[in-house]
């Protein structure tokens, strides 16, 4: 069989922008609780959130509160901003006061201090690809919370091709919290 020119042609994947996602709610075409993020321009659906998940997410979330004061806002499963095509929603996302800032916009990679992901079902999308987004655009630090292996390995040192510095911590005792001097963070209790 004899392939045409039009044989040929290369398929094209329709890469959606922000704008293009937001609109996609507004007309009904995604529910208004829909457990959706947008990664490289595709919509991407999450799992339903497990107790042991949920509950790691509300520990820490806690414990950053209490830990950095009105020093940095802690919100959860939020949208950040980092680009035309992707906003994605990380478990935690640590950035910079005041809150007023973010009424009328998300938080971008200028305003975040760290992002933590706590990953059950999702660890090799959160590490393959939503911490490699990250460290694209300059995302300091990114603390994952493997909830199976129950471990927290720390990327820091972002770039064009990831993160430069990765490690697993062993002592969760006094976790420093990246862009705030001397606060620390005890996550020794967490599994």
């Amino acid at each position: 069989m004899s392939s045409t020119a039009e044989d040929l042609v290369p398929m094209r994947r329709y890469r959606y922008t922000v704008a293009d996602y937001y609109r996609m709610a507004e007309v009904g075409i995604l529910a208004p609780d829909a457990r959706v993020e947008l990664i490289d321009g595709e919509v991407i659906e999450m799992p339903p959130i497990g107790a042991p998940h949920a509950s790691i997410v509300t520990d820490v979330q806690n414990l950053l509160i209490a830990a950095v004061g009105p020093r940095a806002l802690v919100r959860v499963q939020n949208p950040i901003h980092l680009g035309r095509h992707d906003e994605p929603q990380p478990d935690l996302a640590l950035v910079t006061p005041p809150a007023s800032k973010y009424r009328l916009r998300h938080p971008r990679p200028s305003d975040i201090l760290l992002l933590i992901e706590v990953a059950d079902s999702t660890l090799r999308f959160d590490r393959d690809i939503k911490l490699g987004r990250y460290a694209r655009v300059g995302i300091p630090e990114v603390w994952l919370l493997d909830v199976k292996a129950r471990t927290l390995q720390r990327f820091r040192g972002p770039g064009p091709t990831g993160y430069g510095d990765r490690d697993q911590i062993a002592d969760l005792t006094a976790l420093p919290v990246p862009g705030l001097d001397s606060v620390r963070l005890d996550l020794s209790k967490l599994w």
